[in-house]
């Protein structure tokens, strides 16, 4: 696996445009067996970091959130690994996740709503958490109250934690 060693830590990515160019320096550190989990709230930026990521890999496009089809491959254009992109929000357990028989080790595979899920696919993974700041411009969709559609738009600071897992 490579790393992110250089990206350990916390940040604060202060727009949609930042975090897209956030995941394109992640992107191009990342290769074939790489996994990598993204958790956070609704309208956080996990698919705008995934769209970035894509752009370093060098990926065919365009790049959506899987949530009805669950996976998308987007194969490398470039000559590299492919990137597989899941949405993990509708399944039910890790056995449902390893069910849809990804090809890990010849990937870069990012998960999204994936905390949990992840565990037996590799011994270790990186994990991305995304945290919207909303300096009193609406609630935490997190516990069950919904936000506003113009406040999951709204460009605010997200906190952004990249850890090694386990």
């Amino acid at each position: 696996m490579t790393g992110l060693d250089a990206m350990l830590g916390t940040r604060e990515v202060t727009s949609p445009a930042d975090m897209h160019a956030f995941g394109v320096e992640i992107g191009r550190m990342l290769s074939a067996g790489d996994l990598v989990v993204l958790t956070g709230p609704l309208g956080a930026g996990k698919t705008t970091l995934t769209r970035g990521i894509a752009e370093g890999l060098g990926v065919r496009g365009p790049v959506q959130s899987p949530t009805f089809v669950l996976a998308r491959t987007h194969p490398s254009l470039v000559g590299g690994a492919p990137l597989v992109h899941v949405d993990a929000y509708r399944l039910g357990s890790a056995a449902e996740l390893d069910d849809l028989d990804i090809d890990v080790d010849a990937s870069v595979v990012i998960v999204e709503w994936g905390a949990g899920m992840v565990d037996g696919l590799r011994e270790m993974w990186w994990e991305i958490e995304l945290d919207r700041e909303w300096h009193g411009r609406g609630v935490d969709t997190a516990c069950g109250v919904t936000a506003h559609e113009v406040d999951l738009d709204a460009d605010s600071p997200r906190a952004v934690t990249v850890t090694r897992r386990p």
